[in-house]
């Protein structure tokens, strides 16, 4: 992703859940326990009263808590459109290098303007469900008449 979207608001909600919203205008949910348990500077938010003190860093980069410990909008964008089954930035991102696909191809492929297949990449734009579909379908029958 080159360009994540930036945070605009955030809410913590015991044990381990971030409630955000984004400049897409999307609002989504991370659950970030297992982060949590496996990283020792995050070991701090597992007291509730420290994990609610979350708030939006520099310019929307990122959620903070204190000084000491912070998460990127990148990682957390990427979360909660993974958790909440919705194809991320990232992950179509993927799916163009796993096919050798510049803009312009990825563009020709799928039925886009080249402009939409970049905002889908940066993340400046949602994905919807029906292009995510229309990348899986173009993939899965390229590989099929590859075989």
């Amino acid at each position: 992703m080159n360009k994540p979207p930036r945070i605009e608001e955030v809410t913590a909600i015991e044990p381990a859940t971030l409630v955000i919203r984004w400049t897409t205008g999307e609002t989504m949910q991370a659950d970030i326990g297992d982060w949590m348990e496996r990283f020792a500077l995050l070991a701090p938010l597992k007291e509730p009263t420290m994990f609610t003190k979350a708030r939006v860093g520099w310019h929307g980069h990122s959620v903070e808590w204190g000084d000491d410990i912070e998460l990127g909008a990148d990682q957390l964008y990427t979360r909660c459109k993974a958790q909440a089954g919705e194809p991320s930035p990232a992950e179509f991102n993927d799916w163009m290098n796993r096919n050798g696909l510049s803009l312009a191809t990825a563009a020709e492929a799928i039925g886009m303007t080249r402009r939409m297949i970049a905002h889908y990449r940066t993340g400046s734009k949602q994905i919807p469900r029906h292009v995510w579909l229309a990348c899986i379908g173009w993939e899965t029958l390229k590989h099929r008449s590859a075989a």
